[in-house]
């Protein structure tokens, strides 16, 4: 009697630990999701925002790109942290951070403490991330790692859907009089079931001494990236004074002396925040420029479309959020199947991606620029701008690690990520400086939905200008990885 009894009990046990790791993984996309959520949620609140606070153009690209480039820049910290203290602990951190920046942005007094509120809400994400993929791929193995991962991309597909129509119904709503605030204020409860779960269910690990922070490397990347950021946003209010150039190119000269310091680092033996080693794999150069260019557009899209609906022709944030819809479910859609489109084909898709997306920023140019909001053309356009960046993103990285060696993976993950976020930022200050300075210009002649338009427009070709120009190297891309199959 005791064999079946032991037996039956070692298979009850064996089901509920399958299933501690089933809810293991629901805490963790739920993570996820949040950071993902705020990405997108608050492009749809900013034309709120900027009315409630009286924000300045420029204060709204700080508010939209400082999470972004806070993010950007710590996110391989981040990762490093989790293997240094734990990755249970450094995501538990990271949630106590995001949540607790979410509230101070949601009751934010004006547009300076929500900017400093928003880099700090960045900077909680960039910890809480990194450790997500890292506890999926060493808690499950074999069958069960491709179901986590499927489940993981499903969440990243959905996560840009439900940012803008959730952010567009919270708006809309203005649920207690408070307008754009409940687009923060909804991830508290979230990051409250969150923190109380986290210990429950993600096990503890042991932390490791493998990998060392670069505090070096990282304060020049991020003195770098923001000497030239913050003047490309203020330089236009300000009236592009001395100032803003200097710093641009102090910016410059610290990017410039970036690589030395890793690689001297890393000839010491140390851990620099990026082995330059990675950068001799071929086809990495080529993916960066390619990734950057599909980015840059995409992160000065979301913003200066957003501003000229809802700012420029009064669309509500509702309106805005559902125009956005073919634009997301195509690239989810298309993102998540390509793999399913013969091999042959894997890699010319990114060079082809590109150049679709080029046709729907002409199409959303076109669309816009007798001062409507567009109709069928514009969802028309939208939708080809989805099937693009469906078609471009995921195979780009995936075709950009195709020569990268298991020792790299790591830092060539880590410099790609940061490539697509710091891309966004760049996006934001530098089609958000074009946008506004057209806007302004054309207000003098035109009426204030006129003058939006105009701008929108001729946004709208230098958007497909950048897109036209990372054909060249996806292009290059595509003949570095010929032989060669994801």
């Amino acid at each position: 009697m005791t064999r079946p009894v032991l037996a039956s009990q070692r298979a009850e046990a064996t089901r509920e630990g399958e299933g501690r790791r089933w809810l293991m993984l629901a805490v963790l996309l739920l993570g996820q999701f949040m950071g993902l959520l705020d990405v997108f949620i608050v492009n749809v609140a900013m034309p709120a925002i900027g009315d409630d606070l009286h924000a300045s153009g420029a204060s709204l690209q700080l508010v939209v790109g400082g999470y972004t480039a806070a993010y950007a820049m710590l996110l391989i910290t981040g990762a490093r942290l989790g293997t240094l203290y734990g990755r249970r602990r450094m995501y538990l951190l990271g949630v106590i951070v995001f949540t607790a920046t979410s509230f101070a942005c949601g009751v934010a007094p004006g547009a300076g403490v929500l900017i400093a509120c928003r880099f700090l809400q960045g900077a909680g994400a960039a910890v809480m991330v990194p450790q997500i993929m890292s506890l999926i791929q060493t808690r499950f193995t074999g069958p069960a790692r491709a179901k986590a991962l499927s489940a993981y991309g499903v969440v990243l597909s959905l996560g840009s859907v439900a940012g803008l129509v959730i952010g567009g119904l919270l708006v809309s709503a203005d649920l207690f009089g408070l307008t754009w605030r409940p687009a923060f204020l909804v991830n508290v409860p979230l990051g409250v079931v969150l923190a109380l779960l986290v210990p429950r269910l993600v096990p503890a690990d042991e932390p490791s001494t493998a990998r060392r922070l670069d505090v070096l490397g990282l304060a020049i990347a991020a003195s770098a990236a923001f000497l030239i950021v913050l003047p490309l946003v203020l330089g236009r209010e300000e009236g592009w004074p001395a100032w803003n150039f200097g710093c641009i190119g102090a910016g410059v000269v610290l990017a410039g002396i970036f690589i030395p310091v890793e690689r001297r680092a890393a000839g010491r033996g140390r851990d620099p925040l990026l082995d330059p080693a990675v950068l001799r794999n071929p086809g990495i150069r080529a993916g960066i420029g390619a990734l950057a260019a599909m980015q840059v557009g995409y992160g000065g899209f979301l913003f200066v479309c957003t501003l000229h609906l809802e700012a420029g022709l009064g669309d509500s944030a509702l309106r805005v959020g559902l125009t956005y819809l073919p634009m997301a479910a195509t690239f989810g859609l298309v993102g998540f199947y390509w793999r399913a489109l013969p091999a042959v084909t894997h890699r010319v898709l990114p060079p082809a991606g590109l150049a679709l997306c080029a046709v729907a920023y002409l199409g959303i140019s076109a669309a816009v620029r007798t001062g409507a909001s567009g109709g069928a053309l514009m969802w028309a356009a939208l939708a080809l701008d989805g099937v693009g960046m469906g078609l471009a993103v995921s195979p780009l990285l995936a075709r950009s690690l195709l020569h990268v060696p298991l020792s790299q993976a790591a830092d060539a993950s880590g410099l790609l990520t940061t490539t697509m976020q710091l891309g966004q930022v760049l996006g934001v200050a530098i089609f958000g400086t074009v946008f506004l300075a057209l806007r302004d210009h054309a207000a003098a002649h035109a009426t204030s939905a006129h003058a939006s338009a105009s701008a929108m427009a001729t946004t709208g070709h230098w958007l497909a200008l950048l897109a036209a120009i990372g054909v060249i190297p996806a292009i290059a891309l595509a003949r570095t990885t010929r032989t060669a199959s994801p």
